[in-house]
C-alpha cells in the first residue's frame, strides 16, 4: 500500500507541477508607481507592508530568504523556461537591457526579447515596451511559462521528501513489523486516515482509494507546515494548486461512481416526475460545486491566515509605540499557533470531504435496506 501511495503521488504531482506557477495576477516586484501625490510616512509604511505581504503570499520566479536594510531581497534565482516558437531557458537573475530580468528588465534569447511583468512573462522589444490598456493590463499575449517558480520548487521538494519517507517506511516493514524511525510518526497518521476518514465515509471499498487519500492528506499537510516558515512558502494558498487537487477528487469521484449514484442525479427514485425534471439540473450542478468548495476552502483559509499574521507584524511598524510593540507580537504568536492547528485541520478536512464524496459515489443503496 505504501509503495502504491508513493507511485500515485509521483504521478499526481507531475500533473500539478506544470500549472503551479500560473495563478498570480499581481507582482512581487513592482516596476512602476502611478501615485503622483507625495505620501505621508504612515502611508509609505502601509504601502511597504502591503508589498511585503504580497511578496510573502504570491508565487515568484526567484526564492527570497530575507530582505536587508536597503530593501534588497537576499536569496537565489530559479530557472526560467518558456516556450515561444521553441524553448528558451535562462536564470531569473540574468542580466538584460538595464538590469536583471527578475526586476522587470527585458532579456534577449535567440533574437527575441522577453519581459517579466506582474510575474507574467511577455514578449516585447529591446527597450522592454509593453502596450497596456486603460487598466494597465498588457495587450500582448503571454508566452507559455514552464518555469521552476518558488511554488514549483517546493512541490518538487515535497515530492522527493514523500517518496523517500514512504518508500523507506515500506522497506522497513520487510524486516520488522514494529515501526522504527520515521514510521513512528507516519504510522499513526496513516492509521488515522484509514480508520477515521476512509472506512467511515467509504465503507468496505475503502482500500481502492487509500492511495489517493494518503497522498492528498500528506501532500497538503507538508505544504501547510512549510507555509508556516517565514520564507514566503504559500503553495496551498495558490489557487492553481487547490484547483487541481479538487479536480483529482472530482475525476476519481466521477469515474468511480456506480449506477445508483447517477440514478439519484438524473432520475431520482421515489420522486414525482415534475420534481425529477427540476432536481436533475440541481443535482448535476452539485457534482461541480462540491469540488469547487474544496478548492475555495483550502485556498481561502491558508491565504487568509498568512495575510492576518503578516498584517499584525506590519502594524508594529505603523504605530511605532510600546503598546503596539507588546500587543501585536503577542497576537501574532497566538494567531501563529492557530495556524499550526489550521495546517493539520485543512489537510484533514480536504481528505475527509474527498472520502465523503467518493463514498457517496460508490455507495450501494440496495444493500442499505
Amino acid at each position: 500500500m505504501l509503495k502504491k501511495t508513493a507511485i500515485l503521488f509521483y504521478s499526481f504531482f507531475t500533473f500539478v507541477l506544470a500549472f503551479a506557477q500560473d495563478n498570480n495576477a499581481a507582482s512581487q516586484h513592482p516596476t512602476a508607481v502611478t501615485e503622483t501625490t507625495e505620501l505621508s510616512e504612515k502611508e509609505k509604511i502601509s504601502q511597504e507592508n502591503k508589498e511585503y505581504i504580497d511578496h510573502h503570499i504570491l508565487d515568484a520566479h526567484d526564492f527570497s530568504l530575507m530582505v536587508d536594510k536597503e530593501g534588497h531581497h537576499i536569496g537565489f534565482p530559479l530557472p526560467v523556461i518558456i516556450y515561444d516558437e521553441g524553448f528558451h531557458c535562462f536564470m531569473s537573475n540574468a542580466e538584460g537591457n538595464g538590469g536583471e530580468f527578475i526586476h522587470g528588465f527585458p532579456i534577449e534569447s535567440e533574437g527575441k526579447f522577453y519581459k517579466l511583468h506582474h510575474e507574467k512573462i511577455y514578449r516585447t522589444n529591446a527597450s522592454g515596451d509593453l502596450k497596456v490598456d486603460k487598466d494597465h493590463h498588457p495587450t500582448v499575449g503571454k508566452v507559455l511559462d514552464l518555469s521552476i517558480t518558488k511554488s514549483v520548487l517546493i512541490i518538487i521538494l515535497v515530492a522527493i521528501l514523500m517518496m523517500v519517507m514512504f518508500v523507506g517506511m515500506a522497506r522497513s516493514y520487510k524486516t520488522s513489523l514494529v515501526p522504527s524511525g520515521m514510521a513512528k510518526f507516519l504510522e499513526p497518521l496513516i492509521v488515522f486516515v484509514r480508520d477515521d476518514i476512509a472506512i467511515p465515509n467509504i465503507g468496505h471499498k475503502y482500500k481502492r482509494f487509500m492511495g489517493y487519500l494518503l497522498t492528498v492528506f500528506f501532500f497538503i499537510l507538508f505544504l501547510n507546515i512549510l507555509g508556516l516558515l517565514p520564507f514566503g512558502i504559500n503553495v496551498t494558498g495558490n489557487i492553481a494548486i487547490t484547483f487541481f487537487l479538487a479536480v483529482f477528487t472530482y475525476l476519481i469521484t466521477t469515474f468511480s461512481a456506480n449506477k445508483d449514484y447517477w440514478k439519484h442525479i438524473f432520475w431520482m427514485p421515489g420522486v414525482p416526475v415534475p420534481m425529477k425534471l427540476i432536481m436533475m439540473p440541481i443535482e448535476l450542478l452539485g457534482t461541480i460545486t462540491k469540488p469547487f468548495a474544496l478548492m475555495i476552502r483550502l485556498f481561502a483559509n491558508m491565504t487568509a491566515g498568512h495575510i492576518v499574521v503578516m498584517s499584525l507584524i506590519g502594524l508594529i511598524y505603523v504605530f511605532k509605540n510600546v503598546i503596539a510593540g507588546v500587543a501585536f507580537p503577542f497576537l501574532t504568536f497566538i494567531i501563529y499557533l492557530l495556524e499550526v492547528l489550521v495546517a493539520f485541520l485543512q489537510a484533514y478536512i480536504f481528505t475527509m470531504l474527498s472520502a465523503l464524496f467518493i463514498g457517496m459515489a460508490v455507495e450501494e443503496h440496495e444493500h442499505a435496506h
